[in-house]
């Protein structure tokens, strides 16, 4: 038994000094391998895993009679890379909120046009989403293409910053920002989910999501501060925009250690496997196997994006109807983060204990609600009550639709499931944001936009509750 016991030892500590497991799995992997044998006593098992080796390469305290299983910590790279989040989101959420302002008012761009590039962008984002997150498989490399979407943001804040007095040069910027944000979105969070203890991946990603969403609140709140300071001055806004990201990428440079070996799919990144054997693919061929039900779950998902309109709608109606001041505009992004943020876990929790389908009804029903109350709205504060349901419902539809993904689609088929759900997201985004732009401009209001987007958030969950018939049916 020494022997055996040497020789595991002398194998953990190759694997740990390599990099192939991290400290943390080491005792995972000692449970894997000194399981008790057929017909040895239980007793015995419990002796090798108390024998001091597993703490002394671990840190912990071993997992014997009377002592609590090692709870892994969460790892130092996670929490980097959520402050780089943090960073991002700091630099993004001032974009989201003056940038539509700015073409507007300030450089003469239609809101049909707004809307056009608004579309385009986000559309953008999702298909490189998409395809970064295959060639992150590919070629197994998760940090090259991290630091390539990261440079891609600072280029497009610099060209910002320095012609933002050129009309093109600020649709360039905006364009190319959603490119790298692309590239690097579903690399970072496949990587999370290589170095993240089997025990602790869900709060390895709610951490990662709530140091993001703080960044989105810092974001607003500096952004008035700024614009106070500067006397509106939108350039030193935009300057400001280069810092955060910058110091977000020097961190991705050299703090960020990429593991040896990847385990994470990474077209799976928004969706965390908790399958450690689990490997994803992504294929159009497969799309019939998916099933009828996944079908018509998308053409769901394709109405209902197509109602949701950009956060920039939110923006420019606020300015336009309730003549909000240009310093106190990053409250609308505020109010909205908050109420995304405080609904997404609750409506976690519910949906693991109740029918997803009813919950998602729920959520589109939010979306009606706000785009009530927004075209109706004539105080502020009915206003930021329809920019709180806009929040809850974004907190509750995401999910649910990667949920259900999740639910429908076969294992091994999920890879190509996400990836049509990005595909189908990147449309009907772009669709949506361009009639929506278009509509408000042909009104002259952007009321008449909100009333369009109510209409097309019925017809899906019209739609939504046929497919619930279908599988009532179907029991």
């Amino acid at each position: 038994m020494s022997a055996e016991i040497a020789q595991l030892k002398i194998k953990l500590t190759v694997l740990l000094k390599s990099h192939i497991i991290p400290p943390y799995r080491a005792e995972v992997y000692l449970t894997m391998n000194f399981s008790p044998a057929e017909g040895e006593p239980s007793g015995v098992s419990s002796n090798r895993s108390n024998s001091g080796f597993g703490s002394g390469l671990c840190g912990g305290s071993g997992s014997g009679p009377g002592r609590k299983p090692v709870v892994p910590p969460i790892p130092g790279t996670v929490w980097i890379i959520g402050v780089i989040m943090f960073f991002a989101c700091v630099s993004s959420v001032i974009i989201y909120t003056y940038g539509g302002i700015y073409l507007k008012e300030e450089l003469g761009v239609t809101i049909s046009q707004v809307g056009l590039l608004e579309g385009l962008a986000e559309g953008t984002s999702f298909i490189m989403k998409l395809l970064a997150g295959i060639l992150s498989d590919a070629f197994q490399k998760r940090k090259v293409l991290m630091i390539v979407g990261y440079g891609i943001i600072i280029l497009a804040r610099y060209v910002l910053a320095v012609f933002s007095w050129c009309g093109a040069a600020v649709v360039f910027a905006r364009l190319v920002e959603r490119v790298g944000n692309g590239i690097q979105a579903a690399p970072r969070s496949a990587l999370v989910g290589d170095i993240s203890p089997s025990k602790r991946i869900g709060a390895c990603y709610g951490l990662k999501r709530s140091l993001a969403t703080i960044g989105s609140f810092m974001g607003a709140f500096m952004a008035i501060l700024i614009m106070q300071w500067s006397g509106g001055s939108y350039r030193v806004l935009f300057w400001f925009t280069a810092l955060p990201v910058s110091l977000g990428f020097m961190l991705l440079l050299f703090m960020v250690k990429e593991p040896a070996r990847l385990k994470k799919a990474a077209v799976l990144s928004v969706l965390p496997s908790y399958s450690p054997k689990y490997k994803a693919t992504f294929s159009f061929s497969k799309f019939k196997l998916l099933g009828t039900t996944f079908g018509k779950l998308m053409i769901v998902n394709f109405i209902f994006i197509s109602a949701r309109m950009g956060e920039t709608f939110l923006v420019i109606h606020g300015r336009d109807e309730f003549h909000l001041a240009k310093g106190l505009v990053p409250t609308i992004m505020m109010v909205f983060n908050f109420a995304w943020a405080s609904s997404s876990y609750p409506i976690g929790l519910i949906a693991d204990k109740m029918n997803r389908y009813w919950l998602l009804c729920l959520g589109m029903t939010c979306l009606v609600l706000a785009d009530i109350t927004l075209a109706t709205a004539t105080t502020l504060f009915t206003f930021y009550l329809g920019i709180t349901l806009w929040g809850i419902q974004y907190g509750t539809t995401l999910n649910i639709f990667l949920s259900l993904i999740n639910e429908v689609v076969p294992e091994n088929l999920r890879g190509t499931g996400l990836g049509i759900y990005f595909i189908t997201c990147a449309t009907a985004t772009m669709i949506g944001d361009t009639t929506m732009g278009r509509i408000a401009q042909s009104f002259g209001t952007t009321r008449a936009a909100f009333v369009a987007s109510g209409i097309v958030a019925v017809i899906a969950i019209m739609s939504l509750i046929v497919i619930m018939g279908y599988k009532i049916k179907q029991k």
